[in-house]
């Protein structure tokens, strides 16, 4: 697995680099938005995973996440930022990051995250087995391919990113339970409950563009007043 490393304060790119390394990954420092950009759409370079700062020199991590999105939807990104609002977090996952861990950050859980995400990412590892029993799910005109990230709906294929997969994935393994949005936070994105309802009602929002015959009247996700969220499948 390689790792890139979007990282401008030197002491920490090179323990990060340091400490992948001795895990087994491959992994390359850049200091700036567009240098990470150019590698990650140069054919030469294939990343499994981008650790990206938010406070980076000339383009924050908030726009190059939003560049990565506009033509990867696959690979995983992991901000690992001094900024520890709930708005800064809600706003990194609206624009598409998969993982918030706030600095002064605990190696361990920085590790631990990245596991995470190439068990969701590598079908075929021993890690993910139980993933694999039940990788495809089918109702109505939907089809749920966990292992490609994929959704086809009426033969149209769209691909979702590891956050959108975990959610709608999340929601099918709960089928007829409501889930609060607190719930949802700390089991699908391993995060305290403190950040906006915004970034849940987001991804949701994105979900339902998807599987829904109409958005605006779900048949499938279905909003819980002042709770959250209850999938149906009937």
């Amino acid at each position: 697995m390689r790792i890139l490393i979007v990282e401008d304060e030197t002491s920490i790119a090179d323990g990060l680099k340091f400490n992948f390394e001795q895990e087994g990954y491959e992994a390359r420092v850049v200091t700036d938005g567009p240098t990470a950009l150019e590698l990650l759409n140069d054919g030469e370079f294939s990343f499994d995973l981008v650790v990206l700062d938010l406070m980076l020199p000339g383009m924050s991590g908030y726009e190059i996440c939003k560049e990565i999105r506009g033509f990867n939807e696959n690979i995983p990104v992991m901000v690992l930022s001094a900024r520890s609002s709930s708005e800064d977090k809600a706003h990194a996952f609206d624009c598409g990051a998969d993982q918030y861990v706030t600095k002064p950050f605990d190696l361990h859980e920085v590790l631990s995250r990245v596991r995470n995400l190439f068990k969701w990412r590598s079908p075929d590892s021993g890690a993910s087995s139980a993933m694999r029993q039940s990788a495809v799910f089918e109702f109505d005109h939907v089809i749920v391919d966990c292992r490609k990230f994929q959704v086809i709906v009426d033969s149209v294929e769209h691909t979702l990113t590891t956050m959108e997969m975990q959610l709608l994935r999340y929601f099918i393994e709960n089928q007829g339970m409501v889930l609060s949005r607190s719930r949802i936070m700390e089991d699908v994105w391993s995060q305290s409950p403190d950040i906006t309802t915004r970034t849940i009602d987001n991804f949701v929002m994105r979900l339902r563009r998807i599987i829904e015959p109409d958005s605006s009247k779900p048949k499938y996700i279905h909003s819980v007043r002042g709770t959250g969220y209850k999938f149906i499948n009937e």
